[in-house]
C-alpha cells in the first residue's frame, strides 16, 4: 500500500524488499523460478544503489557466489566443446541430470551476464570464470546478420541479447567472441524510421531496446557509427518518451522502468539534463510502496524487484539523495563498475 504522501525515498523498507528476496522466492514469482538468477541481479544491485551491500552478510554473500558458480557450464570433457558455455539461471533445470545427459546443459547470455554481475557487485574476483569458455559461448551465440541468440538449445534472438553478449565481453575484457563490425552493422539496420531502435530490423522502436543498442555501442566505443541526423533523432525519440515519467513506446502508458532504459540512453547520449527531472521523479515515487518497500511499473499495483531496481537506478540517474551512482552502460554501479576496472589490470599484468 503507497503513502499519501510518498515524497521521499523509503530507504529502510527496499532494503528490506531486496533482503526477502535473497531468502525465498514468493508464489507470485513461481514462473521466473528458471530465471532466477536475473532476481538476485535485481536484489544485490538494488542494495548496491542503496549503499547497503554490507547488509548482506559475509555467510549469506558466501552462499550466493557458490551457487552463482554451481550454475557456471563448463567445458565438455569428453570433446572440449565450449559452445554451450555460460551461466543458467537457476538450478530447477538440472533435477533430472546426470553424468549421461549433462551434455544437455546449456548457458544463457541474459543468466551469464546477470551471474557475473551478481559476483561482482558482491566482490567475487571471477577466478573460478572460465573466462575462455564464456567468451566461446558468447561466439557460438553470434549470427550471421550479427545478431545473438540467448542459448544454443534454441531461443528467440534479438537486440536484448546483443547488449547481452556485449556486456560479457567488455566484463571478460575480451572481445575475441564478438564480432563488433557485424553487431553494430545490426544495431544500425534496427534503427527505425523515427530514429528510435528496434529488436530487429523493420519492427516498431522500443525504449529498452533502444537502450540495448546504445549501451552496446557505447561498450565497444562504436557511437561514432551514428550519423549526425541519427544522434540527433535518437535524441528526439527518446525525450518524447517523457509524459511525467517515461513510456517505452508513443501512445504507451507510462512505466517506471523506463525512468532507466530511457534515461540511461539519454545519459549515453548526454542529454538527459534535457528531460525533466522533478516530473520523472514524482511519477516513480507514486509507484513506491513506503510501507512494504518495492516500486511497482504502475501506481496502485503490484510491486516487484525489477520495477523496484529500475526505478531506484533511474533515480540514481537523475541524482536522487541517497542512491549510489550508477554507470548506465552496463547497469550497475559506478563501485561496482570500479572494480570490473581494477580486475581488467589484474589479468593485463597476468597475461
Amino acid at each position: 500500500m503507497n503513502c499519501e504522501e510518498n515524497k521521499d525515498l523509503a530507504h529502510r523498507q527496499h532494503v528490506k524488499y531486496f533482503m526477502r528476496f535473497l531468502n525465498v522466492l514468493p508464489s507470485s514469482l513461481s514462473s521466473h523460478d528458471t530465471t532466477r538468477v536475473t532476481i538476485a541481479y535485481f536484489a544485490v544491485a538494488g542494495l548496491d544503489v542503496l549503499g547497503a551491500i554490507s547488509s548482506i552478510s559475509l555467510e549469506l554473500r558466501s552462499r550466493i557466489v557458490e551457487w552463482i558458480y554451481r550454475l557456471q557450464v563448463v567445458p565438455d570433457k569428453a570433446t572440449g566443446d565450449m559452445s554451450m558455455c555460460g551461466f543458467q539461471g537457476s538450478s530447477t533445470v538440472n533435477i533430472d541430470l546426470n553424468a549421461d545427459n549433462n551434455h544437455y546443459r546449456c548457458g544463457h547470455l541474459a543468466m551469464t551476464y546477470t551471474g557475473l554481475c551478481v559476483l561482482l557487485s558482491l566482490g567475487d574476483d571471477l577466478s573460478r570464470c572460465n573466462r575462455k569458455a564464456l567468451v566461446e559461448g558468447v561466439k557460438a551465440l553470434q549470427t550471421e546478420d550479427g545478431n545473438f541468440a540467448a542459448t544454443l538449445s534454441g531461443c528467440e534472438s534479438d537486440m536484448r541479447f546483443v547488449y547481452c553478449a556485449a556486456a560479457i565481453s567488455y566484463i571478460l575484457n575480451d572481445w575475441s567472441g564478438f564480432n563488433i563490425e557485424r553487431a553494430n552493422d545490426y544495431i544500425i539496420k534496427s534503427i527505425s524510421y523515427d530514429y528510435g531502435i528496434a529488436q530487429c530490423p523493420e519492427l516498431e522502436s522500443h525504449g529498452g531496446t533502444t537502450f540495448c543498442a546504445l549501451a552496446t555501442l557505447s561498450l565497444t566505443n562504436q557511437l561514432d557509427k551514428l550519423s549526425i541526423e541519427q544522434v540527433e533523432g535518437l535524441k528526439r525519440w527518446l525525450l518524447f518518451r517523457q509524459v511525467d515519467g517515461f513510456q517505452g513506446r508513443p501512445n504507451k502508458p507510462v512505466d517506471t522502468c523506463y525512468s532507466f532504459w530511457v534515461g540511461a540512453s539519454l545519459k549515453i547520449l548526454d542529454s538527459l539534463h534535457m528531460s525533466n527531472y522533478a516530473n520523472n521523479r514524482k511519477y516513480v515515487f507514486e509507484t513506491q510502496d513506503c510501507v512494504v518497500g518495492g516500486f511497482s511499473k504502475w501506481p496502485d499495483t503490484c510491486t516487484d524487484p525489477m520495477h523496484t531496481y529500475l526505478g531506484l537506478a533511474g533515480l540514481s540517474l537523475i541524482g536522487e539523495n541517497g542512491l549510489s551512482e550508477i554507470e548506465p552502460a552496463l547497469n550497475i554501479t559506478k563501485r561496482a563498475y570500479e572494480y570490473v576496472k581494477t580486475l581488467h589490470e589484474t589479468w593485463s599484468t597476468e597475461s
